[in-house]
């Protein structure tokens, strides 16, 4: 029988050398209350058009209903933490702001490289199954690390560590070994609602309550067709995710940046592009300039989208070439952003009285 104390350990210092800045342990079923807080999520139409959570929403909401073998459950954190504050491009037009998450290599891909080579590690010191999981699996990555120890979900219903804020990647670990759980962790949010009251779009209607059909994240990734009237002017010059809420959380302080993992540097091409560059990309372009990077799954339909809309936030003249040059898209969600954009920038003080009567 191996001892688990020395195995836990092991694990840890074993983790820390891959990279990641967390590691707990809890048990595959501690947080049954979290799978029934998300269907009701589902059911109230808060995941907008994520079909794909509501059809595996049975196996999300419990480890054992993915893998019935599970036991256990390793949480694991990698930081991704910014060395300049997101929010500091939000007054440049001619730019598109990128969230940070997004600005490096692909998370996906280094995150469940060093999962893989921690799960051989355990496979070495005892022989026993187990599954690794980055977010495109149906696992409830931040309740799961709430319960092993490693961080609390805060009011912007995200992970967030005392000691490295909220720039985190989760990843986790089932196994069919039984493991001493860890203590969970405690919410350590106060009174504090700087993350609430920091969203654009008033996507939260309480702590820990998100409308994800309100989020720009939402709307600028995973949603694919026209961006409702009502957010527009909202995203300002964001073209892909959100960092707002996140900025917002008085926790970053004690993030540093040099703790992220090299990987998630930010390339110099992605941290603050130029909307007129980007406009200028055709379909080869796009995937050469995002290869590696998560922003090249949602398509340059989708990204164009969003660029020409923050190109219409921009009032920029200078623009206009660029975004006329999208009026007669194929795609039709292209051509109403462009018909939006260019009518927004020609013609600013119409368009935001008619933005404001809507």
């Amino acid at each position: 029988m191996f001892d688990q104390a020395t195995l836990k350990q092991a694990i840890r210092e074993e983790a820390a050398k891959l990279g990641f800045v967390h590691c707990g342990f809890a048990r595959a079923d501690a947080v049954p209350e979290a799978g029934e807080a998300l269907k009701a999520w589902v059911a109230d139409g808060r995941h907008g058009t994520m079909d794909w959570m509501e059809e595996r929403v049975g196996q999300r909401a419990h480890p054992q209903a993915l893998w019935p073998e599970a036991k256990s459950v390793i949480a694991l954190a990698m930081s991704y933490a910014p060395a300049q504050d997101p929010r500091r491009l939000a007054q440049d037009p001619q730019v598109g702001r990128i969230s940070v998450y997004a600005q490096g290599g692909d998370y996906h891909k280094f995150v469940k490289k060093a999962l893989k080579a921690l799960a051989r590690f355990i496979v070495e010191q005892v022989p026993s199954e187990l599954k690794v999981f980055v977010d495109t699996a149906p696992v409830m990555e931040k309740p799961l690390s709430a319960a092993a120890g490693i961080g609390w979900q805060g009011k912007h219903t995200n992970l967030l560590s005392r000691t490295e804020g909220n720039w985190l990647f989760l990843g986790v670990i089932f196994t069919a070994l039984e493991l001493e759980p860890d203590p969970p962790a405690s919410s350590h949010c106060g009174s504090c609602t700087r993350c609430l009251a920091a969203c654009p779009t008033a996507a939260f209607d309480g702590p820990g309550r998100i409308d994800a059909r309100r989020c720009i994240s939402y709307l600028t990734i995973e949603h694919s067709g026209p961006i409702p009237h009502e957010f527009r002017s909202a995203m300002g010059n964001r073209i892909y995710g959100c960092d707002d809420c996140l900025s917002a959380c008085p926790w970053n302080r004690f993030a540093e940046a040099a703790h992220a993992n090299r990987a998630f540097l930010p390339r110099a091409e992605l941290a603050a592009p130029r909307l007129a560059d980007l406009l200028a990309l055709d379909e080869t372009a796009f995937r050469e300039v995002f290869a590696g990077s998560p922003i090249k799954r949602i398509g340059i339909a989708r990204f164009l989208r969003n660029c020409l809309i923050a190109a219409g936030n921009s009032g920029d003249a200078a623009l206009l070439p660029n975004i006329r040059a999208h009026l007669d898209s194929p795609d039709p969600v292209v051509a109403e952003a462009a018909t939006w954009a260019a009518e927004r920038v020609a013609h600013p003080a119409a368009s935001i009285a008619a933005t404001q009567a809507a």
